[in-house]
C-alpha cells in the first residue's frame, strides 16, 4: 500500500526558530556537487540519489536515513553528470559523463560518451556500464534521461561538442537523442534534433541543458538553451523523428549563464516535464529556467507552458513570488505525476539585505502553474565561496505526494554536504490528516525538560515501528520494531534520560502499514 510522509508541528515558532520541514544530511563526502534524485513510483519510500563525481545514496524510509556508496565504470570511468531515474519495471539508473582509461577502453577521450549503469537491486549493486554517444573524441555532456511510462523505452538528450571549451567558429555544438527500448542494455544510434548549432565555448552561445519529457500520447518533447533563448523540439514517433526544425519559445535576457557572487559558475538551464495525471491540466508542458532580466543583482525563476503540445506558449511566468531586487537561482523542477503538481526548487536571498548568505526555497503550484505559493525549505542559512565548485543544479523529485528536494550547502570550514528536506504535504495543503489511520492527539509538554508524553489513536490495529530521529536524520533510539498497538488511544512516555537525548531538536517518527508521521521534539 502507498506509504507517505505527514508532518504535526506542536511547538512555538515564537520561541524557536527553524525549518517547517525537517532537514536530512545525506553527506559530507567526496566534496559532493551537481546532485539529483529519484523516488521509485512503485514504492515511494524508495529513494535513489547522487552527486558529482561518483557519490551514490539509497533511502529506504523516504528519505529519513540514507547509505553512501561510490558507483565504479571500469571501462568507461564516473566523471561528472549524474542523474538518476526509476523505469517501470522497479530498476533505477545512474546516469553520467566519462573519462576512459586508455588501457582499458582503447580509443576512448574525456567525456566521449554518455554511461549508462543500471540496478535492479535498489541501487546496493550497479550494472556494468553501457553507453550512447561515442563519436570520436568529441564531447558528449549533460545528459538527461526520461522514461516513457507507456512502453518502459528510455530516452535520453544531450550535447555534441566539438571540441569542449573552444572558441574556435569551426567547432559547434549540437543536441542529440538516443533511445533504449530493452531497460538500458543497448541505445539506438544518437539523432541529431537541433536544426541550428551552437559554439563549443560552453557560455551562452552553447546549446546546453537539453532535458526530455514524455507526452500523454507517448510523444517525446525537448527544451534547452541557445543564444536566441529557449528551444523546443517534439517527436510523434517514440523519436524517430523531429521537427524539420526546432521552434524558439522566449528569450533568456541576459543568457543562461549569468554570474552570482559566491558561486564559482552559475546557469539558469532549463528543465522541461509534462503532466501526465488524470487531473485537470494532463497533457500541460512546462518549462523553467533562471535568469537576471531584470538586472544583475535581480536573478528570477520562470515558467511557461503549453497546452496544445508545444504549439503555443503562455507568457513568461515569474515563480519567486518576493519583491523585486534580490537573487533567485539554480532552479530544478518536477511534476507529481499522480496530482499534477507542479514543484520548483532554488537558491534564494530575499532574506538578507547583501552578500551571499542563501537559503533555499520550494514553490508549488496546485492549478496548473496559474500561481505558485513559495516555502523556505533548509535549516540553516550558508554563504556559499566561489573558492568551491558548486556544479550546475540541484534537482527535486515528487511523487504521490512525497516531495523530496535534494542540494548543496557549505558546512563548517568551508566543506560541501548534500541535504534533502521531509517535505509535509499537510503544510502544503495538499492532504486530508482527517482520513489516517495514525493520528498524534498531544505531545504534553512540548518543549520539555525531562519527560513529555505523546498521546496518538489508531483507527485499527497496527503495527507500528517508532523513532527518535536527530535533526539530521540519524536514528538515536527505537522504541518500537514492528509491535502491534490495538486500535485507540496510546500514550508514549519520552524520559530524556531513559532514551540518552541531550538538549536540542528531535523528530519521533512512526512508520505505520500505510502512512508515517514525524512530530518534532525540543528538549531544553
Amino acid at each position: 500500500m502507498k506509504r507517505f510522509f505527514c508532518f504535526i508541528f506542536l511547538f512555538s515558532l515564537g520561541k524557536f526558530a527553524f525549518s517547517q520541514f525537517p532537514n536530512v544530511l545525506i553527506s559530507t563526502s567526496n566534496s559532493p556537487e551537481e546532485v539529483s534524485i529519484a523516488i521509485n513510483p512503485k514504492n515511494t519510500n524508495q529513494i535513489v540519489a547522487g552527486a558529482n563525481l561518483n557519490n551514490s545514496y539509497r533511502s529506504n524510509d523516504a528519505g529519513a536515513t540514507w547509505t553512501i556508496s561510490t558507483i565504479t565504470c571500469p571501462a568507461y570511468s564516473v566523471w561528472g553528470d549524474p542523474v538518476l531515474i526509476w523505469d517501470t519495471s522497479n530498476a533505477c539508473y545512474f546516469i553520467h559523463l566519462s573519462n576512459p582509461n586508455p588501457t582499458i577502453t582503447p580509443g576512448g577521450s574525456w567525456i566521449d560518451r554518455i554511461v549508462i549503469q543500471k540496478s535492479n537491486n535498489f541501487g546496493q549493486i550497479w550494472s556494468t556500464c553501457t553507453a550512447t554517444g561515442k563519436n570520436g573524441s568529441k564531447g558528449q555532456d549533460k545528459a538527461w534521461p526520461v522514461v516513457n511510462p507507456y512502453n518502459n523505452e528510455i530516452h535520453l538528450t544531450w550535447t555534441q561538442f566539438d571540441n569542449y571549451g573552444t572558441t574556435n567558429p569551426a567547432d559547434s555544438s549540437i543536441i542529440l537523442h538516443s533511445k533504449s527500448s530493452d531497460a538500458g542494455n543497448t541505445w539506438s544510434a544518437p539523432l541529431r534534433i537541433s536544426f541550428y548549432a551552437g559554439d563549443c565555448v560552453d557560455s551562452d552561445s552553447t546549446l546546453e541543458g537539453a532535458v526530455p519529457a514524455i507526452g500523454p500520447l507517448g510523444e517525446v518533447y525537448c527544451s534547452w538553451a541557445s543564444k536566441k533563448g529557449l528551444m523546443f523540439q517534439k517527436s510523434t514517433n517514440g523519436g524517430v523523428t523531429w521537427l524539420p526544425q526546432e521552434k524558439f519559445i522566449n528569450t533568456i535576457p541576459g543568457g543562461w549563464d549569468y554570474n552570482i557572487s559566491g558561486i564559482q559558475r552559475c546557469n539558469g538551464l532549463p528543465f522541461t516535464y509534462c503532466d501526465l495525471s488524470n487531473g485537470p491540466y494532463k497533457g500541460t508542458i512546462y518549462i523553467n529556467w533562471s535568469d537576471q532580466r531584470n538586472g544583475v543583482n535581480d536573478g528570477d525563476i520562470w515558467l511557461v507552458k503549453s497546452t496544445d503540445g508545444g504549439n503555443n506558449w503562455s507568457a513568461p511566468f515569474r515563480v519567486n513570488d518576493d519583491v523585486p531586487g534580490k537573487q533567485q537561482f539554480l532552479s530544478a523542477m518536477a511534476v507529481d505525476q499522480i496530482t499534477g503538481y507542479v514543484y520548483i526548487v532554488f537558491y534564494d536571498r530575499r532574506n538578507f539585505a547583501a552578500g551571499t548568505s542563501t537559503d533555499v526555497y520550494l514553490a508549488i503550484s496546485k492549478d496548473g502553474g496559474g500561481s505558485f505559493v513559495n516555502y523556505k525549505i533548509n535549516a540553516n542559512t550558508f554563504a556559499p565561496s566561489a573558492a568551491y565548485f558548486f556544479g550546475d543544479y540541484i534537482h527535486i523529485a515528487a511523487h504521490n505526494n512525497v516531495i523530496r528536494p535534494i542540494w548543496m550547502q557549505m558546512t563548517g570550514g568551508g566543506a560541501l554536504s548534500v541535504y534533502t528536506a521531509l517535505v509535509n504535504p499537510i503544510v502544503l495543503g495538499i492532504d486530508d490528516a482527517k482520513k489516517e489511520n495514525l493520528s498524534l492527539v498531544t505531545v504534553r509538554p512540548n518543549p520539555f525538560t525531562t519527560e513529555t508524553e505523546i498521546d496518538f489513536g489508531l483507527e485499527r490495529k497496527t503495527k507500528l515501528t517508532i523513532q527518535i530521529v536527530d535533526n539530521t536524520g540519524r536514528i538515536v533510539n527505537e522504541i518500537a520494531k514492528g509491535k502491534e498497538f490495538s486500535k485507540g488511544n496510546h500514550t508514549l512516555n519520552i524520559n530524556a534520560q531513559r532514551y540518552n537525548l541531550s538538549s536540542g531538536m528531535y523528530y519521533l517518527v512512526f512508520y505505520g502499514d500505510e502512512k508515517s508521521k514525524f512530530t518534532k521534539l525540543i528538549l531544553e
